[in-house]
């Protein structure tokens, strides 16, 4: 299919997410295997132009004045216009959009195109915004949105239990437009435990002043009230196990917050703060098992990290968590800190249990989650919709 703007006879793709982490850490092996296949692929994010090694995933990147947060009108109207700018300058046969504010505002941008012009959109959720316990009044503003914008989605891709019920349930999307995918997949060859050597976990350790004989939990992701690292911090400090550590991979506005909290509890010398770390493998491999607290999660990766790592998780019940950790692990009710706490001591008193825990997870993790899976999933996908895209303007419709 040629793209009417560019004269290029590739189909061709624009992922648009909020933030570029999300292009860097999710959508990359995908868009190498569509590079490889003949596409033209490109991306659009806040950070993308200062995104380093993506050359071969993307054939070029925009960048999008993009907020995360609702309460800035200002924020989004700039990103609206940044996205409708680059969408008609991509030109492409297919918009496939992640991360909430950003699917909203390119869902708009995109349905006020020309019909004839518009590419088709598709949404992946990587968690609605609206939960079960959350608030009322939240609950009913988001699920409103996301009707609103379902109508114009050509696909919306869930990826956990609660999510695909919850678009049923509520009509989001009519159910030949709804499919559901295994999260955006985990590398079952990079995240082995025979890719790190035990050199590198032993100075993972040493480099946080972790003792040899002490065991660790590690926890991974944006230091947010939403992912709850508090409760760890409070759960280790209620353990029996007073030599356990706490490693905090990940930055965020709540980072000073947390280390008064360390403080308070009198756990500071044994919570971690190891900051942003291009590898987590050695950090997950030295750890007794990770920790995951959010309040809200879609298909969490560090979850997929750890089992393939066999390490197993001790997770709270946020959506996608269950089905994720299984029988390989815990999964305990939000803020039930004395629950942690328990699961924590537990690891360390049952290593041959806590062992077979993480080999059961890795074999669940080949199975179901691997990225060869879901990047198959994408391909037909994008064929189906492709398809309905030339039937589409073959009719004039």
């Amino acid at each position: 299919m040629t793209s009417a703007g560019t004269g290029d006879a590739r189909p061709s793709v624009l992922y648009v997410a909020t933030v570029s982490v999300t292009i860097r850490g999710f959508l990359a092996p995908i868009a190498r295997h569509l590079r490889a296949a003949g596409w033209r692929v490109e991306a659009a994010a806040n950070g993308a132009v200062v995104l380093t090694g993506m050359t071969d995933a993307f054939d070029r990147v925009h960048e999008l004045p993009l907020s995360r947060s609702v309460r800035d009108p200002a924020a989004i109207l700039r990103g609206y216009r940044a996205i409708r700018r680059v969408v008609r300058e991509a030109d492409t046969d297919i918009v496939h959009v992640h991360t909430p504010i950003a699917s909203f505002i390119t869902r708009w941008a995109v349905r006020r195109m020309p019909a004839a012009s518009r590419p088709a959109v598709i949404y992946t959720a990587h968690g609605f915004h609206f939960r079960a316990g959350g608030n009322p009044i939240g609950n009913a503003l988001f699920r409103t949105i996301e009707r609103l914008a379902g109508r114009w989605t050509d696909r919306l891709v869930v990826i956990n239990d609660e999510d695909d019920d919850a678009a049923r349930r509520y009509r989001i999307v009519p159910g030949d437009r709804l499919v559901r995918m295994p999260g955006i997949g985990v590398d079952t060859t990079w995240y082995a435990p025979s890719t790190v050597s035990p050199e590198a976990v032993t100075a993972a350790r040493a480099n946080l002043g972790i003792p040899t004989d002490a065991p660790a939990f590690v926890v991974i992701g944006e230091l947010s009230t939403n992912k709850r690292q508090a409760d760890a911090i409070d759960a280790l400090a209620a353990m029996r196990h007073q030599e356990a550590r706490l490693i905090l991979l990940g930055d965020g506005t709540l980072r000073g917050r947390l280390i008064r909290r360390a403080k308070d509890r009198a756990v500071a010398e044994r919570v971690l703060f190891a900051g942003v770390v291009e590898d987590v493998r050695p950090y997950i491999l030295g750890s007794t098992a990770l920790v995951i607290n959010s309040a809200r999660e879609g298909l969490a990766r560090s979850v997929m990290e750890a089992l393939a790592l066999e390490v197993p998780v001790a997770a709270s019940r946020a959506r996608g968590n269950a089905e994720l950790v299984g029988d390989d692990g815990f999964n305990l009710p939000i803020g039930d800190v004395a629950s942690l706490a328990g699961a924590l001591d537990w690891f360390i008193e049952h290593p041959t249990e806590r062992r077979l825990m993480g080999q059961r997870g890795r074999i669940r993790m080949a199975e179901r989650y691997d990225v060869g899976i879901v990047i198959g999933l994408h391909d037909a996908l994008y064929a189906e919709v492709l398809g309905e895209r030339v039937a589409r303007r073959s009719s004039g419709s």
